[in-house]
């Protein structure tokens, strides 16, 4: 079977379910397809994330049109250097960029916080810090960006949406020093199960991916375990990070079964029980 083939529907689930974090706009699909596939399984809401510009105003548009699609705006943490310092050779999916310099990110920013004001938009995300793909010249950048998301999530009273990639320390100082909002989101939660416990203790959501099913993930399973319940939201990231054993295909929401089931078996509930608490905790989280 082909690595670019799309995988099979899985058995839908029997209580509704959410999935807290998909990217529509980077899918194969039309969102009129996506959706009907999702709801065919019993994944009846999306929450569709921004991760630039031009991708948040997308996303706000697609909510305001579609009732299962909730929007998160915002500039991705590798966003922000790449406006300031620029990408001469193209790196990112939008193309090579000129340096714009402080003036640019906050011409962006400015962008972001009007999105964020409409009614339609529940979250202020993807943004936090990933030291993976951006060097230390990028971090002033990137934890200005980050700082300005969190006011601007506190401002219109939104949820927050963090990235957190090889920066688990860092996030955690800038969310304790500059106030979390009152619902914050670990999007794609990477940490051990000793911040998962730190997280809980700050009423900090965590968003579990398809990356929970790999063999390698057993810090993450563990991560999992001791989470509460009440506070573990799931996502696809689609088309990224797809659940084994489709891993390296395409993601989408229709997927979410298949890491629902396994999230269940890790925390030993029943996946009815499970679905009906991530679907209160994604719209306790975003409040829809």
């Amino acid at each position: 079977m082909s690595r670019t083939e799309a995988p099979p529907l899985p058995e839908p689930l029997r209580v509704p379910v959410a999935d807290s974090h998909t990217h529509l706009d980077m899918q194969d699909a039309t969102v009129e397809e996506a959706l009907a596939r999702a709801a065919a399984v019993n994944v009846t809401a999306v929450v569709q994330v921004g991760c630039d510009v031009a991708g948040s105003r997308w996303a706000a548009e697609t909510a305001a049109a579609h009732a299962a699609v909730h929007a998160s705006v915002a500039l991705h943490p590798n966003e922000a250097p790449r406006i300031v310092h620029g990408d001469v050779e193209g790196t990112a999916r939008q193309g090579a960029r000129e340096p714009g310099g402080k003036a640019a990110l906050d011409e962006a920013l400015a962008e972001i916080d009007a999105l964020a004001a409409l009614d339609h938009v529940r979250g202020v995300g993807e943004t936090g810090l990933d030291f993976f793909r951006t060097g230390p010249e990028g971090v002033a950048a990137q934890e200005e960006s980050f700082r300005a998301h969190i006011e601007i999530a506190k401002r219109y009273g939104k949820a927050l949406v963090i990235h957190d990639r090889d920066a688990h320390a860092d996030v955690l100082r800038v969310l304790a020093d500059a106030g979390a909002p009152e619902r914050t989101v670990f999007h794609c939660y990477s940490g051990d199960a000793d911040m998962a416990r730190i997280c809980a203790s700050a009423g900090y959501f965590m968003s579990f991916a398809g990356n929970v099913t790999f063999k390698n993930a057993q810090p993450l399973r563990d991560a999992l375990a001791v989470a509460p319940a009440e506070l573990v939201l799931v996502e696809t990231d689609a088309p990224f990070l797809t659940p084994a054993p489709y891993r390296g295909r395409p993601n989408a929401p229709y997927l979410i079964p298949v890491t629902l089931r396994a999230m269940a078996e890790v925390k030993g509930l029943d996946e009815d029980a499970l679905a009906a608490a991530i679907y209160d905790n994604t719209a306790r989280a975003f409040d829809f």
